[in-house]
């Protein structure tokens, strides 16, 4: 459960002011047809999770433990200082129309998510927790905590979020996995 929880929080709150926030709030500005766009993150989402997740997974079986506690804990603290600089959107992203709302959302948030900074926390959290399914359900859902607001309330909540204090938010829970990943501090909490 615990990876669960910290999966869905840590992603909610990193994906705030992401570029695939950003492209959702695009989406349903262009489309204005919020449940294909919902379901096309859902399943973008769950593909590159899940593909992130067994990368995840897989790390472990490779590594020995003190070399992937080492990976584990600069990567958290990798993370902490990516979620600090803000995201760019590149229009390109959402000019894949001719796919229809559903298709045009599904392969724009996939090619968006690959290497972003939730897919790599992804992969982070599914090595550290050694838990696939809590993690990309996890993931998931904390991308869908973020991304449905932006697709249902679009720009009326776009202006109105503290990016920079949710930001700071997540940073600070990352860093603080990563310290404690490094310190092994971790293994006697539980991750």
């Amino acid at each position: 459960m615990e990876a669960f929880l910290i999966s869905t929080g840590i992603v909610a709150l990193a994906e705030i002011g992401d570029k695939t926030q950003l492209l959702a709030f695009i989406l349903a500005a262009k489309f204005r047809k919020p449940w294909p766009i919902i379901l096309g993150i859902l399943l973008a989402t769950l593909a590159n999770h899940g593909f992130a997740g067994a990368v995840g997974s897989w790390v472990t079986t490779v590594l020995g433990p003190q070399t992937l506690r080492w990976v584990l804990g600069l990567s958290f603290l990798g993370m902490a200082v990516w979620t600090l600089i803000p995201d760019k959107f590149d229009e390109k992203d959402a000019k894949l129309a001719h796919f229809g709302v559903f298709g045009t959302t599904l392969i724009a948030f996939f090619l968006a998510e690959m290497g972003d900074k939730t897919q790599i926390a992804t992969i982070a959290l599914a090595a550290q927790f050694k838990a696939f399914f809590a993690v990309v359900a996890g993931t998931t859902l904390g991308m869908m905590i973020a991304n449905v607001p932006a697709v249902l309330l679009g720009s009326r909540i776009a202006h109105k979020m503290p990016v920079r204090l949710v930001h700071t938010i997540a940073a600070v829970i990352f860093a603080v996995l990563g310290v404690a990943t490094l310190s092994g501090m971790g293994e006697r909490f539980g991750f």
